[in-house]
């Protein structure tokens, strides 16, 4: 008799042939460029041999562990997720981990956990506008995890709208304190990550009230919980919000205050001050300082929207390399001479949507690196007093951050459903990773309300170019595609033949060309016909998302001009790849947004009609680099667990022992089946049960 509770196991044969670590073989063979090189390109060495030595520590540590990760209850996530955090900070001082190392830990880990904001929003915060007697005080103590802290901004009435936040923060001057107070119940901070359960202190955003005025929202660094038993301090009710469509690895908090005091050191002062007993307000020497947290986190995203749309296609790509499906009459697959059913990453719609996902990796690879760059390049000059780049820079952020995390959460989805029926499955790793990433296009910005912050920067600067105040520079590209358009607003796409549109200038024309048009038009609708901001905001969503494609594709496009590695001649055949991905992603973008190119009178049905078919032309021209391409960003098995996207291509062998691991398969005889199934399958073997169901 089968023992009940025995787990269930499949037999232990092969999948039919050949089998998926084949014909990744054979995918691999017909790469035309050298994969390490790439590789080496998109990381330092000195970064990949970190990589290799954090991850066999992660590997072989039990709270690293993400065998039952897709089983998890919420509560068994955050309580994995506690474990993790701890043990990475014991890691560190165990292996003397840099900052970098860390960091890969956590990319490596890839979950968000109760102390992701202390490192991501907390810590930088504390950096970036403290004192430096508050750098002691909150600073020194958070890097050593002495207080584990979270940033308190959103609240239960308003996200976006910054300014519209109703928590208070009012200076007593008889005692250098700040109240602060949830006056109403929409003033409850609400969605902060860590605040459910982890943290003990808050950057709270709250209404800074001086002698009875208003000053808006400024940061106050707040302790909110024992530090000897956690339990809420008096004048605190905070708590997790509860569960969420994706994201549950994170303690998600609510908080309210009740006239609760703070001392006057709490107040974080490097750029605005309030003068202690008299409550004068001391101004920032920039309104817009504050925001320095944001731009630095927004960045960040745009950088890390590579690595999301990398994992997406990785899984997708090497998966449609391994599975078949049927047998293609005109084109048949053989293997050792016998006809075999079609991989399906040889079916052109296939390739149409995996091969631009891979595309837009790479560019937003290019484009991140930028953005960093412009960061620091940022910092630099605002220590300097120079507040030249802020506005712009504000604006590149705002719009990048809100068009890239729209395409990666669209990407994400595609490539899974790209996946056919096993994308569905918890173990292509692709399903929570969507449920996880797509806070992306809602936290540090609404993605439509943050188009609007770049589209009055783009409108600002267009009146600038119009009224003479603006001139053409190397640096600000906005105005130079705006003054190109201005000189000759009819101009005409010149191309002929379909190989015309991967001419890198007629690209960049193109592009520009579209974006200074809606720009043009926008500003004529507000300012000439009196149109309201309001009743514009769909055209101002599509000239940040034309402006940031742009941005998009000229980053790609230039970056392979002037980055001296791509000019050596052992990287000839590495650069032509690259530059086939950055004509089909900006010919795929063109595509997708066809209508623009064509109300603007710069292309006209013909011209579409070879855009068409030079996208179709390139899927052929880089179908053979596919798998290698997705190879070279280097992402370790640990890091996408999934049993479709594995390097060695062993997808079913895979597949079938995650099933084997799933709890309601631990034992033969399903639990409750006592109870509710045995007493309706036993009425029908006894004889009235069984007459009844022969009448």
């Amino acid at each position: 008799m089968a023992n009940d509770n025995a787990p269930i196991q499949f037999p232990n044969i092969p999948p039919k042939g050949p089998n998926g670590d084949l014909l990744l073989a054979a995918e691999r063979a017909k790469a035309t460029f050298d994969v390490k090189s790439l590789t080496k390109i998109m990381y330092t060495e000195q970064y990949l041999k970190k990589m290799d030595k954090v991850l066999d520590v992660l590997e072989n540590d039990p709270a690293f562990d993400k065998s039952d990760r897709y089983h998890h209850s919420r509560p068994e996530k955050i309580a994995a997720s506690l474990w993790k955090d701890k043990r990475l900070i014991e890691l560190t001082k165990e292996h003397n981990w840099d900052e970098e190392e860390v960091g890969i830990a956590n990319f490596l880990y890839d979950m968000s956990t109760p102390f992701t904001l202390h490192y991501s929003m907390f810590i930088p915060t504390l950096k970036n506008q403290t004192t430096d007697e508050q750098k002691k005080l909150f600073l020194e103590r958070a890097l050593k995890h002495h207080i584990i802290g979270c940033y308190a901004q959103t609240e239960l009435g308003h996200g976006s709208n910054v300014q519209g936040l109703e928590t208070t923060a009012t200076y007593i001057n008889e005692t250098n304190e700040f109240e602060i107070h949830s006056p109403t119940l929409t003033a409850a901070k609400w969605w902060i990550g860590g605040l459910g359960r982890a943290a003990n202190h808050a950057i709270v955003m709250a209404r800074l009230i001086l002698n009875g005025k208003d000053f808006g929202p400024h940061p106050f660094c707040v302790q909110i919980r024992s530090l000897e038993d956690h339990t809420p301090l008096p004048g605190i009710t905070v708590g997790d919000l509860g569960p969420k469509f994706g994201f549950n690895s994170v303690d998600n908090g609510f908080i309210m205050f009740d006239h609760y005091r703070v001392p006057h050191i709490s107040f974080l002062a490097k750029y605005s001050q309030v003068k202690p007993g008299s409550g004068e307000y001391v101004k920032p020497p920039n309104a817009k300082l504050s925001y320095g947290t944001m731009v630095w986190v927004r960045a960040n995203i745009v950088l890390g929207v590579r690595m999301a749309i990398a994992k997406a296609a990785t899984v997708a790509v090497r998966y449609s390399a391994v599975r078949k499906q049927f047998v293609d009459a005109a084109n048949p697959r053989k293997w050792d001479n016998q006809v075999i059913e079609t991989p399906v990453i040889d079916y052109t719609m296939q390739q149409y949507r995996l091969l631009p996902a891979i595309a837009s990796a790479y560019a937003c690879y290019f484009t991140g690196r930028d953005m960093m760059r412009l960061y620091e390049l940022n910092q630099a000059e605002m220590a300097k007093g120079n507040f030249g780049l802020l506005a712009d820079l504000h604006a590149s952020s705002s719009g990048l951050k809100s068009l890239t995390t729209t395409m990666a959460v669209s990407t994400i989805e595609d490539m899974r459903r790209a996946c056919g029926g096993h994308g569905y499955s918890m173990f292509s790793g692709l399903g929570m990773f969507y449920q996880d990433y797509l806070p992306n296009a809602t936290w540090e910005g609404d993605n439509y309300i943050l188009t609007q912050q770049t589209a009055r920067y783009l409108l600002k600067t267009y009146r600038n170019v119009v009224a003479g105040k603006a001139v053409a520079s190397e640096y600000n590209f906005t105005v130079n595609y705006l003054l190109q358009y201005l000189q000759n607003p009819n101009a005409k796409c010149p191309a002929t033949t379909g190989a015309d549109l991967l001419n890198p200038e007629l690209i960049l024309s193109a592009f520009g060309f579209r974006a200074a048009y809606g720009i043009a038009k926008t500003a004529e609708l507000i300012d000439k016909q009196g149109h309201s901001w309001n009743s514009m905001l769909v055209e101002i969503n599509r000239i940040s998302r034309a402006h940031c494609q742009y941005m998009l594709v000229r980053t790609f496009i230039v970056s392979l001009q002037t980055d001296e590695r791509f000019a050596k001649p052992e990287n000839r055949d590495l650069l032509k790849v690259l530059r086939n991905l950055a004509s089909l992603f900006a010919l795929y973008t063109m595509e997708q947004e066809l209508g623009e190119f064509l109300t603007s009178g710069y292309f006209n049905s013909e011209q579409a009609a070879l855009l068409k078919q030079q996208v179709i032309a390139l899927l052929e021209e880089i179908r053979p680099n596919a798998v290698a391409l997705v190879d070279a960003f280097a992402l370790p098995d640990y890091y996408l667990n999934s049993a479709l996207g594995r390097y060695d291509g062993k997808v079913y062998e895979s597949y079938t022992k995650a099933a084997e691991g799933e709890p309601l398969n631990k034992q033969l005889v399903v639990e409750g089946y006592e109870q509710f199934i045995k007493p309706l399958v036993h009425d029908g073997l006894n004889p009235a049960g069984a007459q009844a169901a022969k009448l």
